[in-house]
């Protein structure tokens, strides 16, 4: 993507229009996204997150602090979250050995199981909603741009 200075002739119905076409587009992909991973595997969007972020963590485990921060949860929702994956068998809470303040979030084998499998096919998912329609060319920009938004607002 290119980092050119925005044109300042761009009139504001069209910045708002472009704005709005890739909210929609989120919007009605991830809602196929989790239907599909809902469907097939019992799983809330938020339980989704967590366990791909876990099964991409060193020894699948996180502080569940870190975690809850980077899946945009509160201590509260994520605490909630968190039960409720215990109570399936997704997750673990395992003690900090060396600073007992941290608590980790690990999968127990259950939830890597579902972890590798929902991965895989969300990854199948995606190639059809969005890799498909695209192109790789396209999509590798898409997750580009993305990108620089993340870092450009964060």
């Amino acid at each position: 993507m290119s980092s050119t200075r925005p044109d300042p002739r761009t009139d504001d119905d069209e910045i708002i229009t472009w704005w709005g076409l890739v909210i929609e587009g989120y919007h009605v992909t991830q809602g196929k996204l989790m239907a599909a991973i809902a469907e097939e595997f019992d799983l809330a969007p938020a339980s989704f997150d967590i366990l791909l972020r876990l099964v991409r963590s060193p020894e699948h485990r996180m502080p569940m602090t870190k975690l809850a921060h980077e899946a945009a949860l509160s201590s509260g929702g994520f605490t909630k979250v968190a039960d409720r994956m215990v109570k399936a068998g997704l997750i673990r809470r395992e003690p900090c050995e060396d600073d007992r303040r941290v608590t980790y979030a690990a999968l127990t084998d259950h939830g890597l199981d579902i972890a590798q499998r929902s991965r895989k096919s969300a990854a199948e998912v995606l190639r059809q909603r969005v890799l498909a329609p695209l192109g790789e060319t396209d999509s590798a920009a898409l997750a580009e741009a993305m990108r620089t938004l993340r870092e450009a607002n964060s």
